[in-house]
């Protein structure tokens, strides 16, 4: 397929996407693959690699695994902040924060059919966000841990987002089955978990509950 054509497939899901999971590489559990065929086949649309301090080599490593269960599943893959991994690997996405590299930048890294997502964590970021990304998160709507120090932005800045954002975009932060009904309330269609999924007893019970709470 072209770099136009796959560009298109991949701009296509991510429009239809509901659902994005973060989840490290599970070193701890040792059941990475199995748990990625477990929420692909619940129903995650997108499934983000972020490992912060890691290597490129075990990026390497463990994306493989991620991009061999996103393909069989027609999901997207992403990684998280390394575009020349994510290049390396085919990745259909790399997402970067407000203090990584700048968005033009990443565009002139990897391949012009690769998405670009961006984090924004206020109205004054939303509005400002590099058109050349496809796709934003809105957050973190609730304070966890997983940004730590990161002051959480109330669903407010979800109503905002829902008022003011032309592309896609997934409420993130604190999201679970008991608070996705507040956020959809708000205006989201898309979300963005971490420990919702990743520390569930059962991922794909956590996938399918929290996809039937959200619009089509």
């Amino acid at each position: 397929m072209s770099t136009e054509g796959e560009g298109e497939r991949r701009r296509e899901r991510l429009d239809r996407a509901r659902l994005y999971v973060v989840t490290g590489a599970r070193q701890t559990e040792g059941d990475l693959s199995a748990f990625l065929e477990e929420i692909f086949e619940a129903g995650a649309d997108i499934v983000q690699l972020r490992e912060k301090d890691a290597e490129a080599g075990d990026l390497l490593r463990w994306g493989e695994v991620f991009a061999e269960a996103a393909t069989r599943y027609g999901g997207l893959f992403a990684l998280n902040d390394r575009p020349d991994v994510a290049l390396a690997l085919g990745a259909d996405a790399v997402h970067v924060g407000q203090n990584d590299l700048p968005v033009d930048v990443v565009r002139r890294l990897v391949r012009t059919d690769v998405l670009i997502g961006l984090s924004t964590h206020d109205v004054r970021q939303l509005r400002g966000a590099n058109p050349a990304a496809d796709y934003l998160s809105v957050g973190p709507v609730h304070a966890t841990p997983t940004k730590p120090g990161r002051p959480a932005t109330g669903l407010e800045f979800v109503r905002a987002a829902a008022r003011e954002a032309s592309r896609p975009w997934f409420a993130i932060g604190g999201i679970d089955a008991e608070t996705v009904t507040d956020v959809v309330g708000a205006g989201a269609r898309r979300i963005c978990v971490v420990r919702a999924v990743t520390e569930a007893p059962d991922p794909g019970r956590a996938v399918r509950e929290l996809r039937s709470r959200l619009p089509d």
